[in-house]
């Protein structure tokens, strides 16, 4: 490991003595300053190859002061340690040249090895640009999310093509806008498509756009998204849902940065970034012959994978109150959360996500009578949540069946002998198996067949034949 000269720069006398032991530990030269006149002073008498500064000191930003470093010092590598853990703080970090940015709490071992690293690199200025905190809709300070704004912080200022991935409702489309409206491109458009919503006969057309006459109904020119995300961003949400014959022509473009609409003939340059996002594993979709694997490995450049909101409950209560106070200028009554009801909320697996938490504040924002909400309120809306799945009562397949065979000897012995037993048993776990899983992906039959094993054209023969509604809810739902 290469041994340097390292600064360190915190008001905090503790983190002071930890940081400076453990990198003495490891070799290094270190001195210690609490505010940036120290720094200052110690710049200048003895200069070091590395800087790790805190952001929040006595007498100014350690993030302002970095920049100005950048400027003047770019052979200098700066680290900023932050306990504001917000991607605002990450995104500001990067921008003004810093080396990397670590939030607080940190791991002495991530910081000696980022030092190694520096040491080794050197620093590079970058764009120097003001961030508010109001314009980054990402919101939670856990190491799950801390990861994430490390990621979108190092890709603003590039081009490259990134796929976020993570189960529905946790927020892909606000990573992909925040690569946008903090990236070099964000004057220009910001173009999302949902690709599992467009039929699959159209998404050339939608992609590219069509001359008129082109086929049936083609009245006139009509842009396609690359067209109209000129000089900006595509975002293609659902990627895994594309059909493996669009995913072709895709996959050529992106190889070519050219494309030509349905029925044209001229050749128009592909000039947009592309961010992609999907709730499959594409991994598993390529091995099974659904996803081309040549098209994952150009869209899978710079992965960003969103934790589950089960997986950061750190972030519950500050998301939970985010929701009610945007509910609140949307003109609902403002509420409050009891701590009690915090506790409830972190308790519950939220198999939706940060979607499902935003409904659960409106609906409780608009019908709690309180201005504070109890925990009684969120359990009644949400449900008892079971310790675990192994604890629940499961009366099984096989008893409900008896039972049901029972039943029909009693009420309809002949049901029993005329051959229809098998299709009245099937449809009663077919029925309700359709509605529950119709209910659980909002009314969407293209992810309710996935997740059942159907393909959709069955699926739709099956709501037919039962006489179900496609937007048909299971038992005691009232999700909207």
């Amino acid at each position: 490991m290469i041994a340097g000269k390292v600064l360190i720069v915190d008001d905090d006398d503790a983190v002071r003595t930890v940081v400076a032991h453990a990198l003495r530990r490891a070799g290094h030269t270190v001195r210690t300053a609490a505010s940036l006149a120290d720094m200052a002073r110690e710049l200048r008498t003895h200069p070091p190859d590395v800087l790790v500064t805190d952001v929040v000191l006595p007498d100014g930003d350690g993030i302002d002061h970095a920049g100005r470093l950048a400027s003047e010092r770019p052979d200098m590598p700066v680290i900023v340690l932050s306990a504001r853990n917000t991607l605002t703080t990450a995104v500001r970090a990067t921008e003004a040249g810093a080396y990397d940015y670590l939030p607080k709490p940190f791991d002495l071992d991530t910081l000696t090895r980022t030092i190694a690293a520096a040491l080794k690199r050197g620093g590079a200025a970058t764009e120097d640009r003001a961030v508010e905190e109001e314009q980054l809709p990402l919101i939670g300070r856990s190491p799950a999310m801390q990861d994430v704004y490390r990621v979108i912080a190092r890709v603003i200022s590039n081009d490259l093509t990134v796929l976020v991935s993570g189960e529905s409702g946790t927020g892909k489309e606000l990573v992909a806008r925040a690569i946008h409206d903090l990236g070099g491109r964000r004057a220009a458009p910001f173009v999302p498509i949902n690709m599992a919503a467009i039929p699959r006969e159209l998404i050339e057309a939608e992609l590219f756009g069509h001359e008129r006459g082109a086929f049936t109904g083609a009245t006139q020119r009509s842009a396609g998204r690359f067209e109209q995300a000129a000089g900006g961003t595509l975002f293609l949400d659902e990627i895994g849902d594309m059909p493996i014959e669009a995913q072709t022509r895709l996959l050529r473009v992106l190889q070519s940065g050219e494309f030509t609409t349905v029925g044209g003939a001229r050749t128009i340059r592909a000039d947009v970034r592309i961010v992609a996002a999907t709730n499959r594993d594409l991994q598993q979709a390529v091995a099974g012959g659904q996803f081309r694997e040549d098209l994952y490995y150009r869209l899978n450049v710079v992965p960003v994978a969103l934790p589950a909101l089960r997986e950061r409950r750190g972030d519950i209560a500050e998301l939970a109150r985010h929701f009610l106070d945007r509910a609140a200028e949307a003109g609902l009554p403002r509420k409050t959360l009891a701590a009690e009801a915090v506790a409830a909320l972190e308790a519950h697996d939220w198999p939706g996500n940060v979607r499902e938490l935003e409904n659960l504040m409106r609906r409780l924002a608009a019908l709690s009578r309180d201005d504070r909400i109890g925990a009684a309120e969120v359990t009644a809306t949400i449900g008892a949540v079971p310790t675990s799945v192994e604890a629940l009562p499961d009366p099984g397949i096989e008893a409900a069946v008896r039972a049901m065979i029972e039943r029909l000897a009693r009420e309809e012995p002949r049901a029993l002998d005329d051959g229809s037993l098998y299709d009245r048993v099937i449809g009663a776990v077919e029925r309700p198996l359709i509605a529950a899983m119709l209910a659980r992906h909002g009314g969407n039959q293209l992810r309710a067949a996935r997740a059942i094993g159907l393909n959709r054209n069955t699926l739709r023969k099956r709501l037919d034949a039962l006489a179900i509604s496609p937007g048909a809810r299971a038992a005691g739902s009232d999700e909207p």
